[in-house]
């Protein structure tokens, strides 16, 4: 296959998590070259995304690596065969490929999971309270910048809103929920908002309150979204230099289990609600 000028974040997954089998059967990249009949730079192209690879490539990598996970190996085939055009791609050319990775990676999930302390999660946002966010920048935005960038916020809704959505859980802390991102017609909005949407079956909001004894995690911020198996699960960790996506196993299980302890700090879905709506009436 002919390489690519663009590599979406999944298809740098792909190659990473074949990279990952590679090693873990102990074979230089030269050594699984040869094995498939090829040399180590094309199999470099493959591991990093470059490269497209077949359905066949992909159960013969496999098969040298001595992989038995059989849900893996059908999850990495999907991936690497799986030609979807999703709505995102629209924007392709018109906001960073961050947004556009983003909305695909969404778009698979079997769940999604977000933590907010400072921020109303985005998939919960208000159309205004989404414009206001990215307004807030410096230097700010054109106009037709910042309007493509609420537009893609909205089109991510799609995966809460489909026929089949994707379970969906939120905690958020009492900050990210008394912060004006707008004025208080915007924020009694968008309370209201998250409240409504919380009434779905596959939607959790649970919130951590301020007078939460022994809380100091307000600094983990992470999302995570599931894979059609759990190696291939993702995290999304906020940094200095912007968001990173994390797929490290250790790393992933360590943010499975940090999102659990945050959640058994917040208060019960029913609680959250009543909490909110409480905040609502204040304003």
């Amino acid at each position: 296959m002919a390489r690519r000028t663009q590599v979406t974040a999944r298809q740098e997954r792909l190659g990473a998590e074949l990279r990952k089998l590679r090693e873990a059967a102990g074979l230089k990249g030269r050594e699984a070259a040869s094995l498939l009949g090829t040399d180590a730079g094309r199999l470099s192209q493959i591991e990093s995304g470059v490269a497209g690879v077949s359905e066949e490539t992909v159960r013969r990598l496999v098969a040298h690596y001595a992989c038995t996970d059989a849900a893996l190996i059908e999850a990495l085939v999907t991936m690497a065969t799986e030609r979807v055009r999703g709505w995102w791609e629209e924007y392709r050319g018109l906001l960073p490929s961050a947004f556009l990775d983003l909305a695909e990676l969404e778009h698979h999930a079997t769940y999604r999971a977000d933590v907010e302390c400072l921020h109303i999660p985005g998939l919960l946002q208000t159309e205004e309270y989404a414009r206001a966010v990215f307004a807030y920048r410096i230097p700010e935005l054109p106009s037709e910048d910042l309007e493509l960038r609420v537009r893609h916020r909205m089109g991510r809704k799609a995966i809460i809103e489909r026929p089949e959505p994707v379970p969906y859980e939120a905690v958020i802390h009492e900050a990210a929920l008394r912060i004006r991102a707008g004025d208080r017609a915007a924020a009694r909005a968008q309370l209201t908002y998250v409240l409504e949407l919380s009434e779905a079956d596959h939607v959790s909001v649970r919130v951590i309150p301020f007078d939460r004894d022994g809380f100091a995690g307000a600094w983990n911020t992470m999302t995570l979204t599931g894979g059609p198996v759990p190696k291939l699960d993702s995290a999304q960790r906020d940094g200095p230099e912007g968001t990173a996506l994390v797929d490290s196993e250790d790393q992933l299980n360590s943010l499975r289990l940090l999102f659990r302890k945050l959640e058994a700090e917040s208060l019960t879905p029913e609680r959250s609600r009543d909490f909110i709506n409480r905040l609502a009436k204040e304003l």
